[in-house]
């Protein structure tokens, strides 16, 4: 079994914001696959059942805020007794990454980024990760919160549909494979 665990804030405020870029990657994916979302108060999080080739697949939006989602992934792991190392990809912005780029990690720091720092405290930092690049020229007129807050601009949301997030699907498709490679991508 693998484990899809998607970073983001929970609420209406927060549906379109570049903080929750792992969430809307991961309703893409769920509604591809016909997967229903059920909310499970005992491990803070809504959860989809899913089957990618013969592996089955748990969906997981966390219902802790962003930079509280290790408590989510702690009570899964300890739950399905899965190895994070092997079986748990975690799908999150990157504010140091350009908008447009993809890369994948299959362990490392947090650089910054309190949901990975979160998921780092209770899990360590091995497992494999989509770090999916937000930076663009507003960052500079704003701070780190404001802008991974705010919601991505028209023609941002167009390119996320036609390429980035058909990306992240296909990188979320062969780590249930288990054909991943841990590379960068930089989509447009």
């Amino acid at each position: 079994m693998k484990i899809i665990f998607a970073q983001g804030n929970p609420g209406p405020d927060y549906a379109g914001t570049r903080h929750n870029i792992g969430f809307i990657s991961i309703d893409t994916l769920a509604n591809k696959l016909e997967a229903g979302w059920t909310n499970k108060p005992k491990f803070h999080a809504l959860i989809a059942n899913g089957t990618i080739g013969s592996e089955k697949v748990l969906f997981i939006k966390p219902t802790t805020f962003y930079n509280e989602t290790g408590v989510s992934a702690r009570k899964l792991i300890d739950f399905y007794k899965i190895d994070p190392a092997k079986d748990l990809l975690v799908i999150h912005d990157d504010l140091a990454l350009p908008f447009g780029t993809i890369r994948v990690r299959g362990r490392g720091s947090d650089a910054g980024n309190n949901g990975i720092k979160s998921l780092n405290t209770h899990l360590g930092p091995n497992y494999t990760r989509i770090r999916v690049g937000i930076l663009n020229e507003f960052r500079d007129v704003m701070g780190d919160t404001d802008f991974v807050v705010s919601n991505f601009r028209n023609a941002e949301t167009r390119q996320l549909k036609k390429t980035i997030i058909p990306q992240i699907i296909e990188i979320v498709e062969q780590f249930c494979d288990n054909k991943h490679t841990h590379t960068s991508y930089k989509i447009g």
